[in-house]
């Protein structure tokens, strides 16, 4: 807290504590001048506190007895802050959307009357980066302090992780054991990025996946995560990269639509102009094949620039759908899969 922001918390809190003080008092026991009093009684005016001027030898000051609340400071951008962090709570993936709700009502009754409009006029609604996929993925509050708290002590992390590729023949599998340096936030999950003490490797962890088991193991020394950037690290992993944040497959198309239809589905891809029906795309992916598919999604023509191993993975799925075509058309007729698992009639053309 900065030193002006602490001495604005000391006043409010006096002026609430009785009716009526001098000015003199006040710069007496804030160790300030009258001049910074002023400003300071100014700032709390500023933020929507009714403090009025008393008259008398020295001249004072006095808080209405509306506005004795508890000291809480806010400036309009941090009730921003304050609103849009609140409301987005179950974007978040962690479950106390309801703690959320119930904390923004508290912070309002505390707020002078301007900040107050100024929050209710910020109404967010928030949705879950994967629909339909909130309750399997939520991580409990308990899990994250549990995650935080093994981050801090630098202690061995033992856990039971749900979603592994453990045979059902193999009987129970031992704990994982890691060194947990930081928890992420991404795309509605929470990961824990550990060092695995088993695999000798750097891990992302799904958050909502790990089951703590106690006691937790030793301490360790702090490693440093690759290229000492955890968002960086992260980013890179979930392109199917171990070293940069880039994606490993990179290519370059012409596409045969308006950069306009293009370039809102590009995601963080590049497009060119090219004309009225034409677009330069440049885009990546984890495989070549992966990028080809992603390709096709604007159904429309393409020429592929570069490289030949994005030529190479279109020609590889065109016979890997034909094949599909094929067998679909000698299976079921040709008779396409409608709504609640009924089949179409083929039409005559």
């Amino acid at each position: 807290m900065t030193t002006t922001a602490s001495r604005l918390l000391q006043l409010l809190s006096l002026l609430q504590m009785r009716r009526d003080w001098p000015g003199s008092v006040l710069a007496e026991r804030l160790e300030i001048s009258h001049r910074t009093v002023r400003r300071d009684v100014d700032r709390l005016r500023e933020m929507g506190y009714t403090i009025r001027a008393t008259m008398g030898p020295d001249g004072g000051y006095r808080l209405d007895a509306g506005d004795e609340v508890p000291p809480l400071l806010f400036d309009d951008d941090q009730v921003i802050a304050l609103a849009v962090a609140l409301q987005t709570v179950p974007a978040s993936g962690v479950g106390i959307g309801e703690a959320a709700r119930r904390a923004l009502a508290t912070v309002r009754q505390v707020l002078p009357s301007r900040l107050r409009h100024r929050l209710d006029a910020l109404d967010v609604t928030a949705l879950p980066a994967f629909p339909g996929d909130q309750a399997r993925r939520t991580v409990s509050p308990e899990v994250l302090i549990t995650l935080s708290a093994a981050i801090r002590a630098r202690t061995v992390l033992r856990f039971d992780y749900a979603g592994g590729r453990a045979s059902a023949d193999a009987g129970p599998t031992p704990p994982r054991r890691a060194e947990p340096h930081h928890l992420v936030a991404a795309q509605g999950r929470w990961y824990l990025v550990a060092w695995d003490l088993d695999r000798n490797d750097w891990r992302i962890f799904r958050a909502d996946r790990i089951d703590a088991r106690s006691p937790s193991g030793p301490r360790f020394t702090a490693r440093q995560v690759p290229g000492d950037d955890v968002a960086g690290f992260v980013a890179a992993r979930f392109k199917g990269s171990s070293q940069d944040d880039r994606w490993p497959c990179t290519g370059t198309v012409i596409l045969h639509r308006p950069a306009s239809e293009v370039l809102p589905f590009a995601g963080d891809g590049t497009v060119e102009d090219l004309g009225a029906d034409r677009c330069g795309l440049t885009a990546g992916a984890w495989s070549w094949v992966a990028l080809a598919a992603s390709v096709n999604r604007f159904d429309t023509d393409v020429d592929v620039v570069h490289p030949p191993e994005l030529a190479e993975a279109f020609a590889h799925l065109a016979v890997r759908n034909t094949a599909t075509a094929a067998a679909f058309s000698v299976q079921d007729g040709g008779r396409a899969l409608l709504p609640g698992g009924r089949r179409s009639t083929p039409t005559a053309t």
